[in-house]
């Protein structure tokens, strides 16, 4: 493979300022055995953002006036890390394992924490086992509230004798059928009912000093359950072991490998390769590092450009080959408009906006739900804009910094003959092959 078929399959394209790797397979395996090397400044952690939103909430203050500051830091600091880090790979794969595990702005409540969900409960497991990874998301403030496990209570808990409430199925229904072992595993709706009486108690308490993830006995479901043919003991070790249990489950092995090769290879993962990174997860005990190096291992089976880019793989593709976000231009992510927030507009525009996926299901990754006309369209006019303030860009050269010999004839030859700097560029940006990695 070309070194920048590599860069924009597993990266986000190349940059302007950065010279290409020698060797693709060292590139990708030096991001990804490493340690992370973004260093997130200006933000903290999710009880800052808890203690934000119950101020708010005490003062019936409207708008978000506490939360707000909090998640525009968290947007730059993390929308900058896509456009500058060292480690674009490993950036990718935080952003596919956070679609994964979806939280999304829709929930009011969750633009509190959302930043510090990525930083807290994602980033670190990138490479880790998964199971350590599906556990820390279920603990974390996000999650719970945006599946609303804070509600949840079991009918003969002391809680809900007392207050006559009952189960909240929504975070055990989405962690069975999205997060683990996916309807292909056969579980029932008796099991998500079971699975929802295990995470009873599983809160946040929003009243402590430092408020975050709680266990409160007196809202759990008394008395051992059984999910899928297994039981598990009452209180917080039960839930434990039931994630234990679905974290490591050849059928959540076969779902989170067939999703990794769907996001970063192909709509349509062949047996063989989904089979391959199922291996390498039962080998290993779940480690996502080695079935990242498998998925490495099946990007020579897989022609370069089978992907349709997803609108915030080509706004951050076409800002990176562009020079924006880089030394190039001048600006940081303390300035007062960083190219970060350019990014986090263009996704808006292109119909992704960020951390707002409109379903716990994430943002889907199949070119059909990302190609129609309209979507097309859409691009055209944002890279016309995009083109406009590159005064002093030469056509030419991003061209073979974004593409390099995916550059197609037919492309070359018409932003040669077209009528201005702005119209060669926005003819780059619009190509077939810009909109595909």
């Amino acid at each position: 493979m070309q070194v920048v078929d590599v860069q924009n399959r597993f990266g986000w394209g190349a940059r302007l300022d950065e010279a290409p790797p020698r060797e693709w397979r060292a590139w990708l395996a030096g991001q990804i055995e490493g340690p992370d090397r973004v260093l997130f400044e200006g933000v903290g952690p999710s009880a800052e953002g808890l203690i934000a939103l119950r101020s708010q909430r005490q003062d019936k203050l409207r708008g978000n006036p506490l939360v707000k500051p909090i998640l525009q830091a968290e947007l730059i600091a993390q929308l900058s890390a896509v456009l500058e880090s060292p480690q674009p790979f490993r950036e990718r794969l935080a952003w596919f394992w956070f679609n994964h595990f979806t939280v999304s702005l829709k929930q009011d409540r969750v633009k509190s924490v959302a930043g510090a969900y990525m930083r807290e409960a994602i980033r670190p497991h990138v490479t880790g086992r998964f199971v350590d990874m599906l556990v820390a998301v279920m603990r974390h403030p996000a999650m719970l509230m945006y599946l609303d496990n804070v509600a949840s209570v079991g009918p003969q808990s002391p809680a809900g004798l007392r207050q006559n409430r009952g189960l909240n199925e929504n975070l055990a229904r989405e962690c069975l059928e999205l997060h683990t072992v996916s309807p292909a595993s056969g579980y029932t709706q008796a099991d998500v009912t079971s699975f929802a009486a295990i995470l009873t108690g599983w809160g946040v308490d929003m009243k402590a000093d430092t408020p975050g993830f709680r266990f409160n006995p007196r809202a759990h479901q008394p008395g051992d359950k059984s999910l899928m043919g297994q039981s598990f003991p009452e209180g917080e070790e039960g839930g434990v072991a039931a994630l234990a249990f679905l974290g490591t489950h050849p059928a959540t092995y076969r779902h989170i490998a067939t999703q990794m090769l769907r996001h970063f290879l192909t709509d349509t993962p062949s047996p063989g390769q989904i089979a391959l990174l199922v291996a390498a997860l039962q080998r290993s005990d779940g480690s996502l590092l080695a079935a990242t190096h498998a998925l490495i291992d099946c990007a020579a089976t897989v022609p370069a450009g089978t992907k349709l880019r997803t609108p915030m793989e080509y706004a951050a593709a076409a800002l990176r080959a562009s020079g924006i976000g880089s030394t190039l231009d001048g600006q940081a992510a303390n300035a007062p408009h960083p190219p970060a927030l350019a990014l986090a507009s263009a996704c808006g525009a292109l119909g992704q906006p960020v951390w707002t996926a409109p379903m716990p299901n994430g943002w889907s990754d199949l070119a059909s739900d990302w190609s129609a006309p309209s979507d097309m369209l859409a691009r055209t006019d944002w890279a016309y804009r995009l083109a406009g303030g590159l005064h002093d860009a030469n056509p030419e050269e991003l061209a073979q910094t974004a593409l390099g010999s995916a550059l197609r004839p037919a492309t070359r030859l018409a932003m040669q003959h077209a009528g201005s700097r702005r119209d060669a560029l926005t003819l780059l940006f619009s190509s077939p092959e810009f909109q595909r990695r």
